[in-house]
């Protein structure tokens, strides 16, 4: 066990030894506790704050990990009318204690994984059955059906769920995002003289579902390079733990992937990693935690609960230092059953690229909760260029029912105070800015694509 923690017993999640949750100077854990009480002023008073993390220590953690900015973008974004009400009656009764929750055996699913060893659920007096699932297809089927009360899900995947694509419409929130960056293009090993993407005509990819990060970083970065993702390439849906040994296989040339399977690959001498995701679009989304709407109409105080093990997990999972202790925690054979020092190599962005170079990219895989609506814009331009989603689109209202701000701003509005800012922040994908303000004029600027 890492020096970092103090022992703790089966009722409480490990606690950071440090009484504020930090490794810091006195002058900084008074710097933290006063940015604390700021937010608990001026965003939501001291009872949203305490509901959130009631526990003092657990709470200043949050605040030095992130900010008083940040937070505020973070608690306004993903809690609902529910959720807000169960909080301002400080911590109701929970609706039901007793959940399955879905994921698929992947590093993007570390917080609410390492919720489960680590103690967060329990802290917030839930029953927490982990159910690792196959494919993203069934963790899909399975939430419609409620066999799963929520789940790890792909960010795009309660867009087209609520849109009816694919599958039969059901209306699913992101509540937060589990990770971003944490994906690569991993070609096979007869390839690594052949790096000029131009050159790839022909070739057969894996990608882990059509709406995934995955398939739309890849189609972006092909179409960049020349390429009709369409025409000229074969784009195979092959769930992510047989990626690797279809590689093997030569089955196909390579896939665009969420780890441990890129790094994988690597440890197996089957492949080497071409380019990071976060080289695409550096802090670009990939995974979520989602629920349906019935799931919060029907559970409120549990999804506040819920949520605030899952966002206590994220942080600590945002925390560098931390990563080696996660990367222990997530590795056992009931969750990702893989290597600890491919997971290591994962985590803290130092590994190898199966070429023979060691890199150190200490953000390859990062974890920030915010659900920025504008992701959702771009995610729903990139359905649109590749004719998932026909005639027009409502990029806003879309966003907003789905990603998990708007009901907050409205409830906060409503108590008398300013709704947070930056909803649809600006970012760059391959050097071009995207503005979500202009979706359809983006798609359009593309050389290549279906509409």
């Amino acid at each position: 066990m890492s020096n970092r923690f103090d022992a703790y017993d089966a009722d409480r999640p490990l606690m950071l030894r440090c009484a504020c949750g930090q490794d810091h100077a006195p002058g900084e854990h008074d710097a933290a506790a006063a940015s604390a009480q700021e937010l608990s002023h001026s965003f939501m008073e001291a009872s949203l704050v305490k509901a959130l993390f009631p526990v003092d220590s657990v709470r200043r953690s949050f605040m030095r990990a992130v900010g008083a900015n940040t937070a505020r973008a973070a608690i306004a974004s993903v809690f609902p009318l529910g959720a807000l009400q169960a909080m301002a009656q400080d911590r109701g009764p929970l609706e039901k204690k007793d959940l399955k929750i879905g994921f698929i055996a992947i590093t993007c699913a570390s917080p609410l994984i390492m919720a489960d060893p680590l103690g967060f659920y329990k802290k917030e007096g839930l029953n927490v059955q982990l159910n690792k699932t196959a494919g993203w297809a069934l963790i899909r089927d399975k939430m419609i059906n409620r066999e799963h009360d929520a789940s790890h899900f792909l960010s795009p995947m309660p867009l087209a769920m609520t849109m009816g694509l694919g599958s039969s419409q059901v209306n699913m929130n992101v509540a937060s995002i589990q990770n971003t960056n944490g994906q690569a293009i991993t070609l096979h090993m007869k390839h690594k003289n052949n790096r000029d993407p131009k050159n790839w005509k022909g070739f057969k990819f894996a990608i882990p579902f059509e709406y995934s990060m995955h398939n739309f970083l890849l189609r972006y970065y092909l179409a960049e390079n020349g390429l009709n993702p369409d025409t000229d390439v074969q784009l195979r849906v092959v769930p992510p733990p047989e990626m690797v040994a279809n590689l093997r296989a030569g089955n196909i040339d390579g896939f665009l992937g969420p780890d441990p399977f890129n790094q994988r690959a690597v440890y197996d001498e089957v492949g080497f990693i071409h380019i990071l995701s976060r080289d695409i679009w550096d802090g670009h989304p990939c995974c979520a935690f989602g629920v349906s709407d019935e799931f919060i109409q029907k559970n409120p105080n549990t999804f506040a609960a819920l949520y605030r093990a899952v966002l206590g997990a994220s942080f600590m999972a945002s925390q560098p230092k931390d990563r080696d202790l996660i990367a222990k925690v997530i590795a056992p054979t009931q969750y990702l059953n893989q290597p600890e020092a491919v997971l290591q190599q994962v985590l803290t962005g130092k590994f190898a690229d199966g070429l023979g170079n060691i890199k150190n990219v200490p953000d390859r895989a990062n974890f920030d909760p915010v659900p920025w609506q504008s992701m959702a814009v771009w995610m729903l331009t990139q359905m649109k260029r590749w004719g998932y989603v026909k005639g027009d689109v409502n990029y806003r209202q879309i966003a907003e029912k789905v990603f998990l701000l708007t009901e907050a701003k409205k409830q906060m509005s409503l108590a008398g105070f300013k709704p947070p800012e930056g909803a649809y922040k600006k970012f760059k994908v391959m050097g071009k800015e995207f503005d979500p303000a202009r979706p359809d004029d983006y798609v359009k600027s593309f050389a290549i694509n279906k509409i």
